[in-house]
Parts: C-alpha cells; sequence; structure tokens
C-alpha cells in the first residue's frame, strides 16, 4: 500500500533541501582542516619562514652527518645535502658563522 499524498501536501516546498549539500560542506571543511595541519607541521619544524616572499638559508643539524641546507629563492625551494668531501682551492673570506646560545647559526658578512 502506497502513502497517500494530500493536496494540501503538494502545494508546500519539500523543506528537507538537498541531502548533497551537507556533502559539499563536508568537502569544505575538509581543505579548511588540510591547510590547519600544514601550517601546524610547519610552524612546529620552525619552517614557517617558507610561506613568505623573501628569500631564506636554513642549516639543519650543522656539524652532524645528518646535515641539510635548506635554501629558499623566490617560490623555488631546494633541500642540499653536503657530501662531506673538502673543498681545496684558493679564496677570500666573505664572513663568519657563529652558533648562539639556543642552538641557532648565524652567518655575519663582512669582517670580524
Amino acid at each position: 500500500m502506497r502513502p497517500a499524498i494530500t493536496p494540501r501536501a503538494r502545494v508546500h516546498a519539500d523543506r528537507a533541501g538537498d541531502p548533497l549539500d551537507g556533502l559539499v560542506n563536508l568537502f569544505e571543511l575538509g581543505i579548511v582542516l588540510a591547510v590547519g595541519f600544514l601550517l601546524a607541521v610547519l610552524s612546529s619544524l620552525q619552517l614557517s619562514d617558507l610561506l613568505t616572499t623573501r628569500n631564506l638559508t636554513i642549516i639543519r643539524n650543522p656539524g652532524s652527518a645528518q646535515q641539510e641546507i635548506i635554501v629558499k629563492e623566490g617560490q623555488r625551494v631546494r633541500t642540499l645535502r653536503p657530501s662531506g668531501k673538502q673543498a681545496i682551492g684558493r679564496g677570500q673570506r666573505v664572513g663568519s658563522v657563529y652558533r648562539l646560545e639556543d642552538g641557532r647559526t648565524v652567518y655575519v658578512t663582512g669582517g670580524e
């Protein structure tokens, strides 16, 4: 037996809406959460400067076998891993590198 639809019910519009509207909202929520997780990861790794437009060089694990140099030039980000070989040649001093008490490394151009 089929349910009977009264003439009054045919006049009123469906108030339930489209069930796919909820799916679109979940998709938008997923994108917001993904961006939030990306920002949280960059912040926890102290790499949030990669989101800026300025050029940047980060040295991770300096002096160890797992040393990495992260170089950001414009929109391009590269990771360099030194081979451990010594460089031999002639040149001139261009600056000094200092390790701060908190472990950060600072490069100062020019003289002492």
